[in-house]
Formats: C-alpha cells, sequence, structure tokens
C-alpha cells in the first residue's frame, strides 16, 4: 500500500511513518520546513519528504492519506485531498486500526513528562526481555527512534491530549484504548483547541472511560486535578504513585541512589543519576506501569540505571569557550520552573542562562505570562525570543524581579546578546518546543569562533 503522510515532520506523524514503513507500505509526505531530530530519523529511514504543500505532492495518487492535526482547510494538499476523493483519515485513527488493535497498549498520558515517561516504559520493557512496540513524541537515546513495531503484544505510547485532526476534534488518546495507562498531571495548555482548564479535564475523563476494568490506571497522587477526574466516574483499578499508602521513591543525591517503596515496604533499589525531582517522579510512573504489566520493581530499577535521557529533554549539547549549551523541549511554566530547578540543583560553578523561545500556540498567545516569572526565577539571567509573540517581553517579565532581562526580535540578534553576556563556565539552556531557526547549534558555532 502506497502512504501518503500530511504534516509528516511532527514529533507524532514522523513516528507514523516509520511504523507503516516496518509494515512495508511504500510512505512519503509532506510538510513545512523540518527540523532535527524528526528530520534527521526520516532521512535516515529513506523516507520521501516533500517541503511545501502542493496537490502535486499526491502524484501518482495514494492509496491512503494520513492527514496530521497541524493541518486545516484552506491548505491546498487537503483541499486536493479532499476533491479527489482520496481515502483519509488521522494519525491516531491510522494507528489504531493498523498497529494497536489486539496489543496490550501501555499509555502515557499527563500535561509534562509524558515523552521521558514513555521512554523509561520502553526502555524497561526491553530490558526486561520483551520486544516492545513503541511511538514516543521524542527520541530516547536508549531506544534509538522515536516509533518501532516491536514483535511482542505490549506497545507503548504517549498518549497525547491535543486534537486528532480538523475533522475529529476529539483529543489523540481517545483512539488508544489503553489497557495500562498513566496520568502523570494535569494543567491548562493548548489554548489554542481548550477553552479552559474543565475542557482538560473532560478529555482526560474520556481517556479513563476507554480503560478497561481488568486494567490499571497509575495515578500521581500529587495532582490534585488527577482525583477530580477521577472523582467523575473510575471503573479501573488504580495503582497511586507519589503516596506513602502506595508507590513513593526516597532519592539520596549525593550518593545517586534511590528507594522504592510499596506501602511503605521497600522493594527495589539502586543507583540514580538523573537531575531534578521531575525526572525522578517520572522514573516512579513507568515503574508502576511496568508493574502492572508484570515487570519486577527491581528489575525496573536495574533497566534505567543506565537510562540516558530523551534529545531535547535536558540534552548537553556541547560547550564552547568554556560555555556549556543545553537543549530542552520546556514550553509550560511548570516544565521550566522544573528544568531551571533541577539545573541549579547541580551547584556547578557559573551562571545559569535561560534562552527562552515561547514556539507554543499558548506561549505565543500569552496565556501563561503571569506565571512566566516566577518560573524563570532560579536563571541568572533570561534571554526572550520576542518575533512571534503577541505580547511584550518587557510588560510581562519586567516586573518579575529577574536578575537580568533582554529580549530580541529576530534569532541573529538573540545570538548575539547571548554570546556579548556570557563567560566561561557558565551554562545556558535553551527552552524551546520548536526547530528555534537552529539556535542552539548556531551559538555554539558562535561562540566557538571567539575561542
Amino acid at each position: 500500500m502506497h502512504v501518503h503522510i500530511i504534516g509528516i515532520g511532527g514529533t507524532f506523524m514522523a513516528g507514523i511513518a516509520l511504523l507503516a514503513r516496518a509494515m512495508g507500505h511504500t510512505v512519503r509526505g509532506s510538510d513545512g520546513p523540518l527540523y532535527p531530530p524528526m528530520s534527521t530519523q526520516l532521512t535516515e529511514a529513506g523516507i520521501e519528504v516533500t517541503v511545501g504543500y502542493e496537490p502535486a505532492n499526491l502524484e501518482p495518487l495514494p492509496d491512503e492519506v494520513v492527514i496530521g492535526n497541524a493541518l486545516s482547510r484552506g491548505n491546498p494538499e487537503v483541499e486536493a485531498v479532499l476533491n479527489t476523493g482520496l481515502r483519509y483519515t488521522s494519525g491516531p485513527a491510522w494507528l489504531a486500526d493498523n498497529v494497536l488493535a489486539g496489543r496490550q497498549v501501555l499509555a502515557v498520558a499527563g500535561t509534562h513528562g509524558k515523552t521521558t515517561t514513555a521512554s523509561m516504559l520502553a526502555t524497561i520493557m526491553r530490558r526486561a526481555g520483551a520486544d516492545p512496540g513503541w511511538l514516543i513524541g521524542g527520541i530516547a537515546h536508549d531506544l534509538g527512534v522515536s516509533a518501532a513495531l516491536g514483535t511482542d503484544r505490549c506497545f507503548v505510547i504517549e498518549a497525547d491530549e491535543y486534537d486528532t485532526a480538523f475533522f475529529d476534534k476529539r483529543s489523540k488518546f481517545v483512539h488508544y484504548r489503553p489497557e495500562i495507562c498513566v496520568l502523570n498531571n494535569l494543567e491548562f495548555d493548548h489554548a489554542d483547541i481548550f477553552d479552559d482548564l474543565e475542557d482538560i479535564r473532560r478529555q482526560f475523563h474520556h481517556l479513563v472511560r476507554v480503560v478497561p476494568g481488568r486494567g490499571h490506571l497509575v495515578v500521581n497522587a500529587d495532582d490534585p486535578e488527577l482525583q477530580d477526574v477521577l472523582d467523575r466516574g473510575c471503573w479501573t483499578p488504580v495503582d497511586w504513585f507519589n503516596s506513602e499508602s502506595g508507590w513513593s521513591i526516597s532519592v539520596d543525591l549525593p550518593a545517586q541512589h534511590w528507594t522504592i517503596h510499596h506501602d511503605g515496604v521497600s522493594c527495589a533499589e539502586g543507583p540514580w543519576q538523573l537531575p531534578g525531582a521531575h525526572s525522578a517522579s517520572n522514573a516512579l510512573a513507568a515503574i508502576v506501569a511496568a508493574h502492572a504489566a508484570g515487570v519486577d520493581p527491581q528489575a525496573s530499577v536495574d533497566a534505567l540505571a543506565g537510562f540516558h535521557g530523551v534529545k531535547r529533554r535536558l540534552e548537553l549539547l556541547g560547550s564552547a569557550g568554556g560555555v556549556t549549551v543545553i537543549d530542552d523541549f520546556a514550553h509550560h511554566p511548570t516544565a521550566i520552573e522544573a528544568t531551571l530547578k533541577a539545573l541549579r540543583a547541580e551547584s556547578k560553578p557559573g551562571r545559569l542562562i535561560a534562552v527562552l523561545h515561547p514556539a507554543s500556540n499558548t506561549m505565543r498567545a500569552g496565556c501563561h505570562g503571569a506565571r512566566l516569572g516566577s518560573s524563570l526565577s532560579r536563571a541568572d539571567a533570561v534571554f526572550v525570543y520576542a518575533g512571534q509573540t503577541d505580547w511584550s517581553v518587557e510588560a510581562t517579565l519586567g516586573d518579575s524581579g529577574l536578575a537580568h532581562l533582554e529580549s530580541a526580535a529576530t534569532v541573529e540578534a538573540l545570538i548575539a546578546a547571548v554570546v556579548d553576556f556570557v563567560r566561561p563556565e557558565d551554562r545556558v539552556v535553551v527552552l524551546s518546543n520548536a526547530g528555534f531557526e537552529g539556535f542552539q547549534q548556531r551559538l555554539l558555532a558562535r561562540l566557538d569562533e571567539l575561542v
């Protein structure tokens, strides 16, 4: 079968492309300008990608078109699909019909931590002796690719609450019908499709409604919003984590060692090296989900002892001129605060400098403005790209008490401002969930020129 994917460069849709290719289909697609790591992954897989949306991309006519949720009516390629009468579907529906049917689906949902938690869960299942399938919105260093079919019944999926397609406004995750489902946290985000937090609560409860009674819900006890979701109706056993009466952890950071407790009793321990309390919480969620799938907690702890993280999640890109550059996907005040808190806790010399790229629809619209200043407060200096925002950086952050604040309307000007400010031993963390015109590598190259 010839499958054409419109929006193939997205983290989810690139995974769909890999799975379709692994099933023996001819796969090609189109998108706007692509950027790593998904552009690299598609190139390495030999999947043909056309930049730009044109009716000609559909020639020769495919057997099926998979349309990403970033596409809408008026897009010339989408209009050509409709006018030609081609068979089309959404990514989540294609996945449910072609891959997930008959498999034990382990889903990871939540506003934050989905990619890392799902990567940890897939890593645990592999190192426990299984050959799981997975589709994750990022590339874990230990997995190598964002999606794989696997040969065993289990399949790990990052369960996103974003809408499915222009013709299906339900959240993606309702298509997956998981047997084991992690609910990591719940906050307001995606202001372009949700009016308020209640809209998101409702979608999360739609997810709870499709988890079978023989399955497991793995729920973060630290988040009261999740209890509210369950109070609307729950038909599945709940395994609480971050709870003294359920699953909990104790971490000895100086010794880089952690212990897992179940109902107050120690059940596993081992080395732990990832920074940040949020990383440990994500790991605990993965361990509990794996336990629901039959993996002993000690085997899970052993599997994560050498976990090397996920690209664009606190990823060390390199150093130049004594300045270290770190890439992180944080695009919500809670995630930004967790990232900076984790880096600050490392107690390394030099200053911690945050470069913020407000790239998501919610961030560009300024919906998180009230919390943004406090989330950035652990940085010694903050640089903001103001080229795409609908709000004034100075008006929003100027009175936040930040030690140093600068903004620039172009990426080139922002690079110049950061280069002029930094000195040896500083750490620069770039907070962006988009391509950012190659800012990270361009910054490293500019710093290298000064050496």
